[in-house]
């Protein structure tokens, strides 16, 4: 199933046009070379918080104030510096990270922060080609990727593609845990820093359309920096955006006799859905400067989300002896998301080799979400009619302490802290089949709390320029608990995570360095994990059977977390005008693997035995692989080449689950491979700048159970755009996205005795254009 787009052909003249002046290069990334400006020198005032361990500021002693010696004025260093800082943080940096700087972040103009991860190093996606979704490190998907905001862990149910670029100052990868920033990391950590003030005052407004398959969808935000007092800064960024998507989907689920080969059962869906989406995202951070190295600041941020969406659907089925369970179905849903959170830190100072720093965040997460799913039989006549009402509320707050303190000429950095988190979730979600209530027996209302606990112990030691270390302990408690009717929960569960990382430095006039890091991390099993209420299959609705393509989904309160040993080695190039090469290797050792198997029980709510899906700890697992990253200018390799900033980066992953099958016995979601490779080129006295890049994953095979097993298909993205640089003060930019379209192809399959069952699945993907207008007044 490939539609093709009528206007197809006009979007290949589009992309054409955009890059035509960089035809003779294969590459195109990610950083246009616009004419150098100079950027308004940022508050005095330190940042909102430390640098956790392994990431201190180039030439700033442990425990001493970082400078407040101004930049120079000149534009040509001014830009200079701009592109060292990020290199040179990541170079001084004992703990393994990568960051992603403004420029980077904005480059296609992305409408949400979920597609500007595709082309990050190591970071996958998942969702159809084209467009975002959740990010996975190392391509290892299901939670072992830690994802926070301003140092915080997002609330449950909360996604970055609620989240747009412009919120966005830097985002911060580090493939290594450490004790402060947190050990629920195994794959590692995505950190994403929200917009900090500027004292200059001025005002950045952007706005967008967005156009694919017809359909406009508008972007508009707004910021504002500037001070309120001699030591008081502030940001504030506004986003409006809304959104209209049409989705086509093609489905065939077969059952296969193994004996003899025959198609028992061939079902054929069509499904056409239409998805509206409107949001609201503000956030703010107030800084006021207490003193040299001294600050408090306040950071809300609100997140309001409102969507809507229609279904229709058919279903045949040429070969079966059974009823077919529907001819015809339509569908709409209905939801609402509003995330508020509000956090305070205090930054003081003991004395000149002493601070503390103290942080507390309150926040709430509400989700309604109301879906009505209607089938008729071939005559007509209305078969089936479901109603699922759900309503969470999660309130949680957390409160952390940090002492650090510079020991032996500030060779040593000591920090040691503790955390308390606690969450509670009220849970309300009524499931009507036909008119009648479903699962009266787990309760209409499922009340959850969540407590954490942490200490932390970590020393980052400098015995000289050459080579730094890293050595940390970190203890943490998680307990859940619910007394739900039917269905109560006390899960708890501890570990201990030491960790060792380390930089040796090559001598002079060489920048070269090898990194080395010895870890345990952990990931926890989440809420839903452990108190899921069951979801019901509505193509197979009870009270009678369903089969092993169609489940019911179900909670497992026994669940244990993963604990994972690690090794990470790393090389790193760094280039004479700041460009960077680095080559890393990593393997992760795990045990409890948890992972979602399907099998036939005895269940409460159907007087028949039904197919369940829950999450179960299966064995122990082994992942390892290869990664690599670049950055550099074309003219670093080639003399007299054209100015050309070439961005690559490339992954190759393998992992094996004990117990089994070889030879697809891989971790959940992780592809064999991934990459990216893209460039851009400013033209020289012109004021334009294009660019394109190209990411790629293979397909590839995953055997999840002995029983169970998918495919995978190809999933590649090309993109280009054109900034026109109008003044120093507005751009206008012309992106052209999956200008290559092509079908999202999946196969999932599972044997039950003599049998095979498969569902077949064909969804296409589709070219999108938008075009921005950024101004600065």
């Amino acid at each position: 199933m490939n539609p093709r787009i009528p206007s197809r052909a006009a979007l290949a003249v589009a992309v054409q046009t955009v890059l035509v002046s960089a035809v003779s290069v294969s590459a195109f990334a990610q950083t246009p070379a616009e004419p150098p400006k100079q950027e308004p020198a940022k508050a005095d005032a330190p940042k909102t918080t430390a640098p956790p361990a392994g990431q201190r500021p180039p030439g700033v002693r442990p425990g001493s104030a970082p400078s407040a010696t101004p930049p120079k004025q000149t534009v040509d260093e001014v830009r200079v510096t701009s592109q060292r800082s990020a290199n040179e943080d990541r170079r001084n940096s004992t703990a393994s990270k990568i960051i992603i700087t403004r420029d980077d972040i904005e480059q296609y103009g992305d409408s949400n922060l979920g597609e500007v991860m595709r082309r990050l190093p190591g970071v996958t996606t998942g969702g159809r080609p084209g467009r975002g979704g959740p990010p996975q490190m190392r391509g290892m998907g299901g939670g072992f990727t830690q994802i926070l905001i301003d140092g915080e862990r997002m609330p449950p149910g909360f996604s970055v593609d609620q989240i747009t670029p412009e919120q966005v100052e830097r985002i911060e990868i580090l493939r290594a845990p450490t004790a402060e920033t947190g050990t629920r990391a195994i794959a590692g950590t995505i950190n994403i820093i929200l917009r900090e003030p500027l004292r200059a005052r001025h005002n950045d407004i952007r706005g967008g359309l967005q156009w694919e398959q017809g359909k406009l969808s508008p972007n508009l935000s707004w910021t504002r920096n500037n001070s309120f007092s001699q030591t008081g800064t502030y940001n504030i960024t506004t986003s409006l955006n809304m959104s209209e998507q049409k989705n086509a989907s093609s489905t065939r689920t077969t059952t296969t006799n193994l004996q003899n080969n025959a198609l028992e059962l061939d079902q054929r869906a069509e499904g056409e859905s239409l998805d509206k989406r409107h949001g609201i995202f503000a956030s703010a951070r107030f800084q006021w400067r207490l003193g040299p190295g001294e600050q408090f600041a306040l950071a809300p941020f609100i997140v309001r989300s409102w969507t809507e969406g229609s279904l229709n659907g058919t279903l045949t089925q040429p070969t079966g002896s059974t009823p077919i369970p529907y001819a015809r179905q339509t569908g709409n849903s209905e939801g609402k998301i509003a995330v508020t959170r509000l956090m305070a830190n205090l930054n003081k100072r003991i004395d000149q080799d002493t601070r503390y720093e103290l942080r507390a965040n309150i926040g709430q997460f509400k989700l309604r979400n109301d879906s009505t799913v209607i089938q008729f039989a071939t005559t007509g006549a209305r078969s089936l009619s479901q109603l699922i009402a759900a309503d969470t509320v999660d309130n949680s707050y957390t409160l952390s302490g940090k002492l650090s303190r510079s020991v032996a000429e500030g060779k040593h950095a000591i920090v040691g802290g503790w955390e308390f988190e606690r969450v509670k979730r009220e849970d309300n979600t009524i499931t009507r089949l036909n008119g009648v209530q479903q699962l009266a027996e787990f309760g209409d209302v499922l009340n959850i709390a969540t407590t954490r606990k942490a200490l932390y112990l970590q020393d980052e030691w400098d015995p000289s320029p050459r080579w730094s270390s890293y050595l940390g302990m970190r203890w943490e408690e998680i307990e859940t608990r619910s007394d739900a009717p039917g269905n109560p929960v006390r899960n708890k569960s501890r570990v201990l995570n030491p960790l060792a990382q380390g930089v040796w430095r090559f001598d002079a006039p060489k920048r070269d360095q090898i990194r080395l890091g010895l870890t345990q991390s952990y990931r926890a099993p989440t809420t839903q994990n452990l108190v899921a209420r069951p979801g019901l299959n509505t193509l197979y609705p009870i009270p009678g059977p369903n089969t092993a393509t169609s489940t019911d989904r179900a909670g497992n309160p026994f669940l244990k977390p993963e604990i994972a040993n690690g090794v990470d080695l790393a090389y790193e190039n760094f280039l004479k005008s700041g460009g960077i090469v680095s080559v890393s290797l990593f393997t992760r050792h795990i045990k409890d693997l948890i992972r979602n198997v399907t099998a036939l029980e005895t269940v409460s709510w159907a007087p028949v035995q039904r197919y369940v899906t829950r999450p179960q700890n299966i064995g122990q697992a082994v992942t390892s692989g290869i990664e690599m990253d670049a950055k550099f200018q074309l003219t670093e390799l080639i003399e007299g080449a054209p100015a050309i900033n070439i961005r690559a980066n490339m992954s190759v992953f393998h992992s094996n689950v004990s117990g089994i099958a070889k030879p697809n016995n891989r971790i959940d979601s992780q592809p064999t491979a991934t990459g990216n490779l893209g460039g851009d080129y400013k033209f020289r006295g012109t004021p334009i700048s294009v660019g394109g890049n190209m990411s790629f994953t293979p397909a590839y095979k995953l055997q999840q159970t002995p029983t169970q097993q998918s495919a995978i298909g190809v999933k590649r993205v090309l993109e280009a755009y054109m900034l026109y640089t109008v003044n120093s003060s507005a751009k206008v930019r012309f992106t052209v996205a999956n200008f290559s379209a092509r079908d999202s192809l999946n196969t999932s399959s599972i044997f039950v005795g003599n049998q095979v069952q498969s569902v077949f699945s064909d969804t296409p993907t589709h070219p999108s254009v938008s075009l921005r207008l950024e101004m600065r007044l």
